[in-house]
């Protein structure tokens, strides 16, 4: 039986033949495939470069507050549109652009991160984190800039923002949603302020945000340590803009964190930001618009520096059902200059807001802190969400407060003063150092019903100022004693009995009389 033949190598004109047919087969694949879109990309090129501004030119198609990128990375926002020119607002190092380096256009406007990943973070002005704790993972971004809520979408302020300063609590109230401005000299107590509203918020829900625009690594670094020490760190969300950075993020930083607001507020949290401060956010405007060649106004800024800081806070507030049942509390910080309120900037927020609590460094210079001064200070809206049981005990602490002042600089002429005189100027001077507190030791709401209930019933007139820390020590203890099981009920809005208030000054009157009494905190 014979073998059959094997089979040779292909030859020549065989290899030939599967290489047309592959070629074939490769081309008509080729032309059958869907073809790719085209990317249109428009670009242009820098003309000028100054101190956190560039000129591009080329780019005739920009939208204003357009994100462009340029060719080394940096960002940028579109901030004056003109024939043939545009104005960019760096949100970078200004050494990192050149003259004549590309632009790219993004079709997409400044936008952070937002959302319950950023608890706990420290971040720039565009959500980028700062900490070293790694990338945030989330997934939602919006706008910085967003339409105010309207009137429909907005519901009264009718429950209060506890704050655990007896001075703010009892007589300028801040309620849920309001826009509280704090205003002062400088090395007055404002951040510090704040910092104690933040932490008393351990006893709430509410989530905090920190906004510091143009402050020192250090400043912001010790409010970074406070927030840790007081275990709210992991309930807030740090923005920082520094001093040493580009103006556009100094501008864009209060934007961002009020963005980080909305979003938190429309899932039903209450929120309460502090934007530290005001006054360098105003200085970075103006240098801008300088730069730009925007013609100045009083105190050189631009004329629409109003419009800039209104559009801002009237983003907060208490909100209705359709945008989640949440609330934006605002507290900006304001600088004055030699406690000059009538400044351009002050005169603009005041009126902005709904209230200001002014820190008087006369109020400092007597040690008295926090430096509330309680006639230059006023809350417009506030009052109607104060609980019964603080407006029931403190109703009369401004008028005497107001009279104690006046008797005080009449008493200081050496005139004869009778009885009745002495004494309320020692009730006087009781009340004011009653409203005394140490910093980052706010007191709950049964700690201050006990202190104003003894001071506005003369329990401190007695008692020497050096031994009214001690003082006041027990009293605190004593009214958490006496209210033990009521917060919820005093909470909840409802005043003091005639029973509890009766307990509570008997508790008051024991623990001052007994000065062996150790405070049981």
């Amino acid at each position: 039986m014979s073998a059959s033949p094997t089979a040779g190598p292909p030859t020549q004109g065989e290899r030939g033949a599967a290489s047309e047919r592959a070629f074939a087969q490769w081309r008509q694949g080729l032309i059958g495939a869907p073809r790719p879109q085209p990317v249109l990309t428009e670009s242009g090129l820098v003309a000028e470069v100054g101190a956190g501004v560039a000129v591009v030119s080329g780019l005739a198609r920009a939208l204003a507050d357009e994100l462009v990128v340029f060719a080394s990375g940096v960002h940028g926002q579109v901030f004056d549109l003109e024939p043939g020119r545009l104005g960019v607002i760096l949100l970078g190092p200004a050494a990192s652009v050149q003259v004549g380096e590309a632009v790219h256009r993004t079709r997409k406007v400044v936008s952070v991160p937002v959302g319950t990943a950023l608890l706990g973070r420290v971040v720039d002005a565009l959500g980028r984190p700062r900490d070293g704790l790694g990338p945030i993972n989330s997934l939602i971004s919006v706008p910085v800039e967003a339409d105010a809520a309207s009137i429909l979408e907005r519901a009264p302020v009718a429950r209060p923002l506890a704050t655990g300063l007896t001075a703010v609590d009892a007589a300028i109230p801040v309620g849920l949603g309001q826009r509280q401005l704090i205003i002062g000299d400088r090395q007055t107590g404002k951040t510090s302020l704040a910092i104690d509203a933040m932490l008393n918020q351990r006893r709430s829900q509410v989530v905090c945000i920190y906004c510091a625009v143009g402050q020192r690594g250090d400043a912001v670094a010790h409010a970074i340590h406070a927030l840790r020490q007081g275990g709210l760190l992991a309930r807030s969300i740090v923005v920082h803009s520094g001093d040493e950075e580009a103006p556009g993020l100094n501008y864009t930083a209060p934007y961002a964190a009020m963005a980080m607001a909305e979003h938190l507020a429309a899932q039903q949290h209450d929120v309460l930001l502090v934007i530290d401060d005001m006054t360098h956010h105003a200085r970075a405007y103006r240098e801008l618009s300088l730069l730009m060649r925007r013609p100045p106004g009083r105190e050189a800024f631009p004329g629409d520096i109003f419009y800039v800081h209104a559009r801002l806070l009237e983003r907060a507030g208490q909100f209705g059902g359709a945008r989640g049942s949440g609330s934006i509390t605002v507290l900006p910080i304001v600088e004055t200059e030699a406690e000059n309120l009538s400044a351009y900037i002050p005169t603009n927020l005041i009126s902005i807001t709904d209230g200001q609590i002014y820190l008087s460094p006369r109020l400092v210079r007597r040690n008295q802190f926090p430096a509330v001064d309680l006639g230059l200070s006023v809350s417009r809206v506030g009052g109607k969400a104060q609980g019964r049981a603080l407006r029931g005990v403190s109703g009369n602490l401004r008028v005497t407060l107001s009279q104690f002042e006046e008797l005080e600089d009449f008493a200081r002429f050496g005139t004869r003063l009778d009885h009745g005189v002495r004494a309320r100027l020692a009730r006087g001077a009781a009340v004011r150092a009653a409203l005394r507190q140490a910093e980052r030791d706010p007191m709950s709401t049964l700690e201050q019903l006990a202190v104003l209930t003894a001071a506005m019933d003369g329990l401190f007139d007695d008692i020497a100022e050096a031994r009214m820390p001690q003082a006041l020590a027990r009293v605190r203890a004593a009214g958490q004693q006496a209210l033990a099981g009521r917060e919820p009920r005093i909470a909840a809005g409802s005043g003091l009995s005639d029973e509890d208030r009766l307990r509570l000054v008997a508790a008051a009157r024991a623990a001052i009389t007994d000065p062996t009494k150790t405070p049981g905190r």
